[in-house]
């Protein structure tokens, strides 16, 4: 935490007030603003996602299916990463090792939990039949969206600001403490004064400005230029990564220096210019909507071969249906040929007899003429 400023009444007129606390119980259980953030910010990338993508041509339902391996994977990847770079606060002297498991005191690093949920996508993509691609692009805006939604947990944990200032627009840091007992606690406790210690820059309200406007800007541009093959995706890291370049720059916090330089600001660099590198190589059309309908559920696959084998055995008794008028007409000309051959023979036979008769006449008359 930054150091107290001199507060005076006129720099609090305009400042932007810290919650009072960021945790309320519903008898035992509690009920944490950083957690409710979070899984709000993930049901809003995973509506959008999933609209984006039966809007691309692929299967509803797909985007829910790949994100329950994504998901997981990506709240396990954000704490590691947070845990291994800020292993001090966790290993360090007078520190307890288990508290790298409580994850509801914040601490998710967004580069690992992509890197991780990047795995978890790829699981769920292959179960599908779909481009793991196809699938970053249609999330894209979603994940930037979700970040920012998740930025105001770190609002009610009063965490993540930078330093002392007096701008009006200055973020109100209060103390807080455990009602019961007044000692100090910052993540779970309350402010019970509201006079501010500290009056610091937002750097969480920044970052979740910036968040927004990347998120337009990746909608609009995926819709102007039709993007595919990861773009729209390398375009959010691409956005994401130059403005939370500059605002960790800002921070105040605790974190892991490299020759004195915070070590996300190394990351924002190298991931940007990853995302940029491939915007720069990769083109082509965006996929084939074919392509993402993907193929059924391995626990739906019996149930699809059902449909041709019924299908198949109905033909059969089709064609078995169809048979049976057409025996009979095989058979009429059997009957009719019989028919029309006595006709033909009794005509004949009558001609014979005929003719016998004129000539028997005729031999009489030559006989009587004889």
């Amino acid at each position: 935490m930054s150091a107290p400023v001199a507060a005076t009444a006129n720099s609090f007129l305009a400042t932007i007030p810290s919650p009072s606390q960021g945790v309320w119980y519903i008898g035992p259980i509690p009920l944490r603003a950083y957690a409710l953030c979070i899984i709000a910010g993930i049901i809003a990338a995973v509506w959008i996602g999933s609209r984006r993508w039966v809007a691309r041509g692929g299967a509803e339902g797909t985007v829910i299916d790949i994100a329950v391996f994504a998901v997981p994977f990506g709240l396990v990847g954000g704490r590691l990463y947070h845990v291994a770079t800020d292993w001090h606060k966790y290993f360090g002297p007078d520190r307890n090792p288990l508290d790298a498991l409580k994850v509801w005191e914040g601490g998710l690093g967004i580069w690992g939990a992509v890197a991780l949920g990047a795995v978890g996508a790829w699981i769920g993509c292959r179960r599908r039949g779909v481009p793991l691609a196809a699938f970053a692009d249609a999330v894209a805006p979603g994940i930037i969206l979700a970040q920012a939604i998740g930025r105001l947990g770190n609002w009610f944990n009063q965490e993540l600001y930078g330093a002392a200032t007096t701008v009006p627009w200055g973020l109100e840091i209060y103390r807080r403490v455990d009602p019961a007992t007044g000692l100090n606690d910052p993540i779970g406790g309350v402010a019970l004064d509201h006079t501010p210690i500290t009056v610091v820059h937002p750097t969480f309200l920044y970052e979740l400005l910036w968040n927004l406007l990347v998120f337009g800007l990746v909608i609009w541009a995926d819709r102007k230029f039709r993007m595919g093959r990861g773009r729209v995706f390398a375009l959010y890291v691409a956005g994401y990564t130059l403005g939370r370049l500059w605002i960790e720059m800002m921070r105040t916090d605790d974190a892991t220096l490299i020759l004195g330089i915070r070590i996300n600001v190394f990351t924002s660099l190298i991931v940007f210019a990853g995302a940029v590198l491939y915007l720069v190589m990769v083109r082509g059309k965006r996929e084939d909507p074919e392509l993402l309908k993907g193929k059924p559920e391995p626990g739906e696959a019996p149930a699809e071969p059902v449909e041709p084998k019924a299908a198949g055995k109905a033909e059969p008794e089709a064609k078995s249906d169809e048979a049976e008028p057409d025996e009979p007409k095989a058979d009429e000309p059997e009957a009719k040929e019989p028919e029309a051959t006595e006709p033909k023979a009794t005509e004949a036979k009558a001609e014979d007899a005929e003719g016998d008769s004129q000539a028997r006449s005729a031999g009489g008359a030559k006989s009587e003429k004889d």
